[in-house]
């Protein structure tokens, strides 16, 4: 129910409290009129009963909230004079009864968080819906990073987290991992394969063959007019050398592929793992490496290229992210939706999301429920007086309203009853 139809209600129930007071006065009145003869000596009795009543219920109910007619009557707004122990007693109510860490653990099964999870994301619709909310969230963040401010925080903060960092450390530890078990080899490997199966190409030779002639006659012309004084064609002779020596280049790296313990192979081991004992145990060259990095960090144009690289990124996320058919929210929806149906496929994925659910309840409730109750009564504390008393009537106030109905009509039955007795005695 809304604050506007609590009101109308409240309002209603004031107004049917107030005009049946004012029936049973009214009543009182014209019975008085009559000098309470005969029958109306009953109407007096229950009249009169019934507006002490009605009067007593609505002083009642108002001094909960306020002081009635504003006089400043002893033990009058007991809500607004209590409102931090009102605070208090709520904020500790919610937080033993609704938060206590058993209390949800017991709910958790009945619940069953992954299985309604499921059970969600099966529906299209939702899965579409958790995407744009995931994507509606990704853009904010997009244009709050994107903020000069937070922008130029960001860089602050990375630049002194990498200023920090044992660079010649870091890759020594990976050229470590690297070498293990000879990986190194299957990167070598691979960068031969590469490359001779590129060489073996007609083309590339004959690219490399023309440069190679090419730079032979500028750097040579004599030689070259002296090879065509004797009767030989100087460029049909250097592009025979020149693709020899493309082919001869590329059997040598053949020859480095097909052979483990190649001279090559050795020599590249020697430089490897030369570097790594240099990254850790020479200090003027781990203070080079470092010089290096703190000259990359402090030139203006890395930041420059690294604000660029950022940039273009949030530009073309925004722009993805803004379009209807956006391919970023098609792939979230499709990852939800494939989660969705993983889950609800798998009983003991099921029980797994469950039991993690939980540990993190186990572990975070006891935080959280305080944290709750803190904010509860600081909430309450921190509300105006007058604020809260209007907060509570609404919400409550029709339901008391009729407890001023109740008085009026059981304080005239009451006073039938006395009239009755006096009469019999």
């Amino acid at each position: 129910m809304n604050r506007t139809t609590q009101q109308d209600k409240l309002k209603k129930m004031k107004a049917l409290a107030t005009g049946l007071l004012i029936a049973v006065t009214g009543l009182l009145i014209l019975a008085k009129s009559r000098h309470d003869l005969g029958a109306w000596a009953w109407v007096s009795a229950f009249a009169e009963a019934a507006m002490v009543g009605a009067l007593a219920d609505w002083f009642a109910v108002v001094a909960l909230f306020r002081r009635p007619l504003g006089l400043p009557i002893p033990h009058t707004a007991i809500l607004p004079r209590n409102k931090a122990r009102v605070a208090d007693a709520l904020a500790e109510f919610v937080r033993d009864k609704f938060l206590g860490t058993d209390a949800l653990l017991a709910r958790l099964p009945a619940i069953d968080p992954a299985k309604r999870l499921a059970q969600w994301l099966a529906v299209p619709a939702n899965a579409r819906l958790m995407s744009d909310r995931v994507a509606d969230m990704s853009g904010e963040m997009l244009r709050l990073v994107d903020d000069a401010r937070v922008k130029a925080a960001v860089f602050q903060m990375l630049e002194q987290r990498v200023t920090k960092l044992d660079l010649s450390g870091v890759i020594s530890r990976l050229l470590d991992i690297l070498t293990e078990d000879k990986r190194h080899q299957l990167l070598l490997n691979e960068g031969i394969r590469r490359l001779s199966g590129w060489l073996d190409n007609a083309e590339v030779q004959k690219l490399f063959a023309d440069r190679i002639v090419a730079v032979a006659g500028a750097e040579y012309p004599k030689m070259i007019g002296a090879l065509g004084f004797i009767g030989i064609n100087p460029e049909e002779l250097g592009l025979k050398l020149a693709v020899a020596l493309v082919k001869g280049f590329n059997r040598w790296l053949h020859d480095i592929g097909d052979d483990p313990e190649h001279e090559r192979r050795r020599a590249f081991d020697d430089t490897v793992q030369s570097f790594i004992e240099r990254l850790k145990t020479d200090t003027a060259f781990r203070e080079r490496v470092e010089k290096a990095k703190t000259d990359l960090l402090s030139h203006p144009a890395t930041r420059s290229y690294v604000g660029g690289l950022w940039d273009s990124l949030r530009a073309r996320l925004e722009s993805d992210l803004a379009r209807p058919d956006s391919t970023l929210r098609a792939m979230m929806a499709e990852g939800f939706a494939a989660f969705g149906t993983r889950l609800a496929a798998s009983p003991s994925f099921c029980e797994s999301i469950n039991a993690h659910f939980g540990t993190a309840i186990r572990s975070m409730a006891p935080t959280l429920r305080d944290t709750i109750a803190r904010h509860i009564a600081e909430t309450v504390r921190e509300w105006d007086d007058e604020a809260i008393a209007r907060e509570v009537e609404s919400s409550v106030g029709s339901d008391l309203q009729f407890i001023r109905l109740n008085g009026t009509v059981v304080g005239g039955l009451v006073g039938l009853t006395i009239h009755a007795v006096l009469l019999v005695f």
